[in-house]
């Protein structure tokens, strides 16, 4: 029974502190509520952004710029400017003054900017400094192409119709010309497919230089785009012809026609026809006790792959 009786004593205890912890918290939420319905004026720094600087301009910090800015609000839309950085963007396409040598910010100018980057609520009092100076530099522009990596293996039967297509296929570097100068192309992350038999639709990312803080580049990746369809060989005889012989000598040789197999789509096979090759050997380029001519493969269609002459050699002889 006395066990009984402590406990019960100690809950009741348990309970009124507990209640008093309650009502104190309730008497703090209801001061801070006070509080920040009151209003205030407070100067507060806020970082400057740069934004809307022309490409061909590069412009110099020697340090962090900032404004300190009189607000006049309540304690409510002071806050969040305590909890973050504040940031306030100045506009560089308009309300600046531009010398040969430097972009100059006023107030005076520029306020209504100002202005509307805070709330209603918000009343600007003052801006300190009235006047900022941003030294700059003319930047080189200039476009260079994009160079795809691929590793792709296709499925036994399929290949790549056409070129890879890349959106975009070049880019602006934008910076000193010193640095920019040295640049002639920018090349891909490597693209790699296995048993590829559909068509490639793929967002690539570029590898841009992470050293040249001060070069900017239009884009970071391009989009590859490309056809792919079933392939099948094919084979066809083409007749073997033979220049720069001169007339005072009489030249047979073997064989007439010699065959050419390719790789092409099934789209192409039936359009590709003998007349579409032409395989020529020079008499001139024979040396002397040389029996034979050497083949070349001088016009093919382009939508081809993988053209081969299946022979060497052409025997010949010359005859009175």
């Amino acid at each position: 029974m006395g066990r009984l009786k402590v406990k019960i004593l100690k809950a009741l205890k348990n309970k009124k502190i507990n209640v008093f912890f309650l009502f104190l918290l309730m008497s703090f939420g209801v001061l801070i509520l006070l509080k920040l319905s009151k209003t205030y004026v407070n100067t507060i720094t806020f970082q400057v952004t740069k934004i809307n600087v022309p490409e061909a301009h590069v412009v110099f910090d020697d340090h962090q710029k900032t404004l300190r800015v009189g607000i006049k609000a309540q304690g409510f839309s002071l806050l969040k400017y305590y909890f973050n950085k504040p940031k306030i963007n100045i506009d560089f396409s308009h309300n600046i003054t531009k010398t040969d040598s430097l972009y100059i910010w006023n107030k005076n100018t520029a306020y209504l900017d100002i202005l509307s980057q805070f709330d209603k609520s918000v009343e600007v009092v003052n801006i300190n400094p009235d006047t900022l100076h941003f030294k700059y530099d003319v930047n080189a522009i200039k476009k260079v192409p994009i160079k795809l990596n691929a590793k792709i293996n296709y499925a036994i039967g399929y290949d790549i119709l056409d070129a890879f297509i890349l959106s975009p296929d070049s880019i602006k570097i934008i910076g000193p010309k010193v640095l920019i100068s040295e640049i002639d192309f920018i090349e891909t992350d490597t693209l790699k497919l296995q048993d590829v038999k559909d068509n490639i639709k793929s967002t690539i990312s570029l590898k841009l230089p992470t050293d040249e803080q001060e070069i900017k580049f239009s884009s970071k990746e391009t989009h590859v785009v490309a056809t792919v369809t079933k392939f099948t060989e094919g084979k066809l005889k083409i007749p073997v012809k033979v220049i720069n012989v001169p007339e005072n000598i009489n030249l047979k040789y073997y064989p007439k026609k010699i065959n050419v197999s390719y790789y092409t789509s099934l789209s192409n096979y039936n359009s590709i026809t003998a007349s579409d090759f032409e395989i020529v050997c020079d008499f001139s380029e024979v040396s002397k006790n040389q029996t034979f001519l050497i083949p070349r493969l001088t016009r093919q269609p382009k939508v081809l792959r993988h053209v081969k002459i299946n022979h060497d050699q052409i025997e010949y002889i010359i005859t009175e």
